[in-house]
């Protein structure tokens, strides 16, 4: 280590972050904490860059790149994107481990993610205790961010630009009950906070409404579902699969035609991946609509194309770059008010509701709720697989 700093002043300056956070106050962060504004700081991305999950962040970090290399500058910031891998399948150690890296390296000052509800759940304390802002694009479970029975994992150093399972779930299972219509869904869960925390909220509302509904569970690593297909009543008329893994989506619906099961397949936000999951006749959910159609997103459509040829405009990518937009401008934000030297981490965090975006990539404007570390008036989008594989928005 740098200056002979022990691992006993490292703990004591993050239990003085944490008081600082605590108490809503910065002015308690650390001394050596402290950076230049005018250095290259670091933002750290974490995502799933390998293993079922890997197409979710691989997409992120192509927006995410993107995100740094046009916005930092005009923001008067030198900034490095590092990035963590977190895979779906290796449970909370990844994200753990990372939080902890992270937190060490005092020129790393916010991170974008984790991408998955666990992965959050697994590192948000360690992010908390040392004062950082952590932003994620994508992980949805809603005691993130609320009290769910007395429960709320998130802390508050966690944020998300994009809406919670508690609206996504009542989305899908309003879509189902009153355009297609159900008597009967089974819902899966595959055995993860994200699936079960999402099932619940789907199952709850269709119970509610007089649907009848079949609960199944399978662990995440499944690969053959034949077993669970035979499970699925003959009138049962839906499938809501919750997976974070594509191909699963895809296996489990070939699979319900090869047993002669007319149920309709419905799958949430982990699985929109239509080069991946695109058996016609499916649906699936997501918290972002189809940009290609915002006219304010044609200059930046244009550059990441550029930067990626011959690869299509998805749904995760893009509320990545609004994630690094709104961190980039907490850090500018706590850079002004430090007077050109960051004080601390905690300084960012502080900042981070601050952030409004006028103009913002998912279309209209960026706002934080008064009430929660979440996005003001956000919805989900309902598409339909077509023929040709591709997804064609319906609600």
């Amino acid at each position: 280590m740098k200056k002979g700093i022990t691992l006993a002043v490292i703990a004591a300056l993050a239990v003085a972050v944490a008081a600082g956070t605590a108490n809503g106050s910065s002015k308690v962060a650390a001394r050596s904490q402290s950076v230049s504004c005018s250095s290259t700081l670091k933002i750290a991305f974490v995502a799933p860059l390998t293993g079922a999950a890997g197409f979710l962040g691989t997409e992120q970090l192509t927006w995410a790149k993107l995100a740094v290399a046009t916005l930092a500058k005009p923001l008067g910031l030198k900034i490095q994107l590092i990035q963590g891998d977190t895979p779906v399948e290796q449970g909370a150690a990844p994200a753990q481990a990372l939080a902890q890296k992270y937190v060490a390296d005092k020129t790393v000052v916010g991170v974008i993610g984790p991408s998955t509800s666990g992965a959050v759940a697994a590192s948000t304390q360690t992010y908390f205790q040392a004062g950082m802002a952590h932003i994620s694009p994508s992980a949805t479970r809603v005691d993130l961010t609320y009290t769910v029975n007395g429960v709320k994992e998130g802390t508050p150093a966690f944020f998300r630009v994009v809406p919670a399972d508690n609206i996504q779930g009542p989305t899908d299972a309003s879509y189902m009950v009153n355009t297609l219509h159900v008597k009967k869904v089974v819902v899966f869960d595959f055995q993860e906070p994200y699936s079960q925390g999402l099932s619940s909220q789907v199952e709850t509302y269709l119970k509610a409404h007089g649907v009848t509904t079949i609960h199944l569970s399978a662990p995440n690593t499944t690969t053959d579902y034949s077993s669970y297909v035979t499970k699925v009543p003959s009138d049962a008329d839906a499938v809501f699969f919750p997976t974070q893994q594509p191909p699963a989506a895809q296996t489990f619906a070939e699979q319900l035609v090869e047993q002669g099961k007319t149920a309709i397949m419905f799958s949430s936000d982990g699985s929109d991946a239509p080069t991946q999951y695109n058996k016609p006749g499916g649906y699936v959910s997501n918290f972002a609509p189809d940009i290609t159609g915002i006219a304010a997103d044609q200059a930046v459509i244009a550059q990441w194309k550029k930067a990626n040829p011959g690869q299509s405009v998805g749904s995760f990518g893009p509320p990545t770059y609004g994630a690094v937009q709104v961190l980039l401008n907490a850090i500018h934000l706590a850079c002004v008010a430090d007077h050109g030297t960051l004080k601390s981490r905690a300084d960012v965090f502080h900042n981070v509701k601050k952030v409004a975006i006028k103009q913002w990539i998912l279309g209209g404007s960026f706002k934080w709720s008064t009430k929660t570390n979440d996005p003001l008036n956000t919805k989900f989008y309902i598409f339909k697989i077509q023929s040709d594989g591709s997804y064609k928005l319906v609600g």
